[in-house]
């Protein structure tokens, strides 16, 4: 009997990188989370997540990599990742081709981390069934995804919900992004903590986790966090009234401050949205992008595997079929 084989999923975070290895039904074997280490640059966060993955592989009995799943802030590509500030020299990785390289014969897709989470939350969380619904990440940066007909709406570039880079006034029209602020500069948990930081003169830099717990004794980080919810708010309601959602779900690490978060957000889709879509905590608050990169590896693995068996199947004479070759080239998913 073959060994069976595994599938690796990464999700490349700006703060952290998590990891898994599943087998071909999408059953997490083993799981690892390591800093990305940002400061030190891209090439510096990509090796630290490879070898993470690496490592859990090395724990799986010799049984072969078949395919591996990836999200990532920004939008990946072959050569590329457009999109993607959070840490330096991101935008620059091969990305597609680096990740072959890494993991040679296993088929590898990709696609930005929100969409991987909202595609986890359509398939298995809490946005089954609504069509459309909206999946809103909050966390080191601020980005959303439509679902339209069970699927993730991609946009030409790939680029479809990227808020991150909304206009925050009227004056901001016309002006190109190095003339103007973005809204994730500003609504973000870098944002926040910059902000919350900044607002009480502290000698070190505060967490977003930390702004929040703190508020609810500071008056000024209050404040800080009021003026958060409502530009978000603001955003989140134009963006409602455009997709008349059934559902929006919100992940990312910023909602382990859900509590201080919800309240605002539900009284501003009631106020302003003319047929208010009912607002919840995702099903996979803290690692959607992670199941979502392990979907991925699934579907790939069922696509590869089923090619092989097809093959097999076509060989009349009963003996192993020598594997056709795989296109291992990138299929876009995000």
């Amino acid at each position: 009997m073959s060994t069976p084989p595994v599938l690796l999923g990464i999700d490349f975070g700006g703060t952290k990188i998590a990891v898994a290895l599943a087998d071909p039904s999408g059953r997490r074997l083993a799981t690892a989370t390591v800093d990305s280490a940002g400061e030190f640059g891209a090439r510096a966060a990509f090796d630290r997540g490879v070898r993470a993955a690496r490592e859990l592989l090395d724990g799986a009995d010799g049984r072969p990599l078949v395919a591996v799943g990836v999200s990532t802030f920004g939008i990946p590509f072959e050569d590329r990742v457009e999109l993607a500030p959070a840490i330096p020299g991101w935008d620059d990785l091969a990305f597609g081709r680096e990740l072959r390289a890494a993991f040679p014969g296993a088929v590898v897709r990709m696609a930005t981390d929100a969409k991987a989470a909202a595609s986890a939350e359509a398939t298995w969380g809490a946005l089954v069934g609504c069509d459309p619904a909206i999946y809103l990440n909050l966390g080191t940066g601020l980005s959303a995804a439509i679902i339209t007909g069970g699927n993730v709406l991609l946009g030409r570039h790939g680029a479809a919900g990227e808020i991150g880079y909304n206009l925050r006034a009227v004056d901001d029209a016309g002006l190109a992004l190095d003339h103007r602020v973005p809204l994730e500069w500003m609504v973000s948990a870098r944002a926040l903590a910059k902000r919350g930081t900044s607002a009480v003169g502290s000698a070190r830099d505060l967490t977003a986790a930390e702004v929040f717990e703190a508020s609810a004794e500071n008056k000024t980080l209050g404040d800080v966090i009021d003026e958060f919810v409502a530009e978000l708010s603001f955003h989140l309601v134009n963006l409602a009234i455009s997709i008349d959602p059934v559902r929006i779900a919100v992940g990312g690490g910023m909602t382990g401050s859900w509590d201080r978060l919800r309240p605002g957000l539900e009284r501003a889709l009631s106020a302003g949205v003319p047929f208010p879509p009912e607002l919840v905590l995702a099903a996979f608050p803290f690692d959607a992008p992670l199941i979502g990169a392990v979907a991925l590896a699934v579907e790939a693995a069922q696509d590869r595997l089923g090619t092989v068996t097809a093959h097999l199947a076509q060989h009349g004479d009963g003996k192993a079929a020598p594997e056709p070759a795989l296109n291992n080239a990138h299929k876009t998913k995000d």
